[in-house]
């Protein structure tokens, strides 16, 4: 829990932070789902909103906000936003995407409030790309901040393990350059930690000399080929590291604006993105094409300015919940029995499975946060609320992913969309690094200034009646 204690804020209050910032600033006069970016649930409600320029307008704001009690959220897309602030400041950084890449170095500078298709469109045309996920319009640093499993995770990595440094803004309003050198302990915290010690206002990355891959995917109705889940899961086990792939298994609606050929039919799309030839890449997928009888086929070779069409995920606003775990082993009648129980569920619940490993479960030479790097699969469940009400769903999303408890690691931050206890929290990371991430927040926000998604708390100090005991 916090312990900023929140001042009123005037209109003369804001009128003088308006002077010290190039952005804009702003009272909450403007109807909060108009800020909601593409998560519709619990949109942020502050008393000051911030559209940020540059690393001294948020330097300014987070002194600002410090200094009047106040605790900061910041957003760039929306896609991530767990939980609401409910007064304080918000920080929008959606100005702040002035991409640069360096092709001899094979970087690129990513301002806080790029999504990955601006990475994209500028590393292209050198023949690189980064390590970007399976939606081009996330912002590329909350993604990375998370860990980051991409298009290209088996063959490079996480994104937090390609990250070279960072600019970033602390709790004080001090502007930091955080690397291997400078701020270690911060170093290894935002490479996979969670957005929880600083505001990131900018990052370096590494590009991979990526053009082109070949992917897409395979759809199968679910009634007419069950099977198709067991094959993936078989598949998996023998695939090459160059080949990333996912399965997803979503419950399309009977209604006119959906096409014919998915409409209500519970549909499993594998996708496919292999970091390699393309006559290699057909080869590899000749078992999934005799899985079942197949409703679409994507798959060809793509310029990576095209690598969205691999998974094809609808661009726009919604409200929604999700649930995400590690696993180190996969059931694939687990995974079947869920897709099943996933159709039944009100409103339909969509299943997505990653398959991990590969240079996912190395260590980068620089160590980071990453959680749980021996994980073989990530199994998540996705609630789009219709109405808007989430109550309840946190339970039947606990009861569709009991089964897997036995081979459970912990959570995935980046795939749980929704508040979590912290203890829930604590389970993405080896308690060892939970307690070190808690000390590093303690020391760097010691106030509780900035609101996270999933707040990381520092250890429970010794109890010294329990210490006598020992």
């Amino acid at each position: 829990m916090s312990s900023v204690a929140a001042m009123e804020i005037t209109k003369t209050d804001i009128q003088a932070l308006d002077q010290y910032v190039d952005g804009t600033v702003c009272s909450s006069t403007q109807a909060p789902e108009d800020r909601a970016g593409a998560q519709l649930l619990a949109p942020h409600h502050p008393a000051v909103v911030l559209e940020a320029r540059c690393a001294e307008d948020v330097s300014r704001a987070v002194a600002f906000a410090a200094d009047h009690g106040m605790q900061v959220a910041v957003q760039a897309t929306g896609h991530g936003r767990t939980r609401a602030l409910d007064g304080g400041l918000l920080i929008d950084t959606g100005c702040m995407r002035e991409v640069r890449v360096d092709a001899a170095t094979r970087r690129a500078w990513v301002p806080a409030g790029a999504t990955w298709q601006d990475v994209i469109e500028q590393a292209a045309p050198h023949g690189l790309a980064p390590l970007s996920g399976s939606l081009p319009t996330v912002g590329a640093v909350a993604y990375t901040l998370g860990g980051g499993v991409g298009l290209l995770a088996r063959r490079y990595g996480y994104s937090a393990d390609h990250v070279t440094r960072f600019e970033a803004v602390t709790a004080d309003g001090k502007i930091r350059q955080v690397s291997p050198e400078d701020e270690p302990d911060l170093f290894w915290a935002l490479r996979g930690g969670g957005g929880n010690l600083a505001v990131v206002t900018g990052m370096e990355i590494d590009l991979m000399p990526v053009a082109e891959l070949y992917g897409g995917s395979l759809m199968f109705d679910l009634a007419k080929s069950p099977e198709v889940l067991t094959a993936w899961t078989m598949w998996t086990r023998s695939v090459p590291e160059a080949m990333t792939s996912a399965v997803v298994v979503i419950p399309f609606p009977d209604l006119p604006m959906i096409p014919a050929d998915v409409r209500g039919r519970q549909v499993v799309q594998l996708q496919v993105s292999f970091a390699g030839p393309e006559e290699q890449g057909r080869r590899l997928v000749e078992p999934l094409l005799r899985a079942g009888s197949q409703l679409r086929n994507t798959l060809r070779t793509l310029p990576y300015m095209q690598s969205g069409a691999v998974s094809d995920e609808p661009d726009r606003p919604a409200a929604y919940r999700g649930k995400s775990v590690l696993v180190d082993d996969l059931d694939p009648r687990a995974l079947t029995a869920l897709a099943h129980r996933a159709g039944t569920t009100p409103g339909g619940c969509t299943v997505g499975v990653r398959h991990l490993g590969g240079a996912l479960a190395r260590t980068p030479n620089v160590p980071n946060a990453v959680g749980h790097r021996s994980a073989q699969y990530s199994v998540g469940v996705l609630s789009l609320l219709h109405d808007g009400d989430p109550s309840g769903v946190s339970q039947v999303q606990d009861e569709l992913l009991a089964p897997f408890a036995l081979h459970r690691l912990g959570l995935s931050l980046n795939f749980t969309f929704g508040p979590l206890e912290p203890d829930q929290v604590r389970t993405a990371f080896t308690p060892a690094d939970a307690d070190r991430l808690g000390e590093i927040t303690a020391r760097y926000d010691p106030r509780g200034v900035l609101y996270a998604n999933h707040p990381i708390l520092a250890p429970a100090p010794p109890n010294d009646s329990d210490a006598d005991l020992i």
